[in-house]
């Protein structure tokens, strides 16, 4: 089973959670687990045409899955996946694993 780290705007989608786990064998397949468990993530996370949507980014162990295999990236047992949508707004620098934890609370609490 993967586990989803869910940022602060998608918790009350999921009951509050910070993670939660699901499984699947790519991350299409976890990320519809996900929406199967809780129904309000679907369009949170899918465009109709089933791909993702483009302000939702996902990363597969730090690794940008848009730079993998997209939603057919493989999943292994014990892999973290982590919802990240994309934020409107200027930025001075690009977005790294620091600002990743952060928003994920691997860092400070951003609750």
């Amino acid at each position: 089973m993967a586990t989803i780290k869910i940022p602060p705007v998608l918790r009350a989608s999921v009951g509050g959670e910070k993670e939660v786990g699901a499984s699947g064998e790519s991350v299409g397949e976890v990320l519809r687990a996900l929406a199967a468990s809780h129904p309000a993530t679907e369009s949170q996370l899918f465009s109709a045409e089933g791909e993702l949507n483009r302000y939702v980014n996902v990363y597969l162990n730090d690794e940008d899955v848009r730079v993998l295999d997209g939603l057919a990236t493989a999943v292994g047992e014990g892999d973290t996946l982590v919802i990240l949508p994309a934020m409107a707004g200027g930025r001075a620098r690009p977005i790294d694993l620091e600002d990743i934890a952060a928003l994920t609370d691997g860092g400070a609490d951003a609750s």
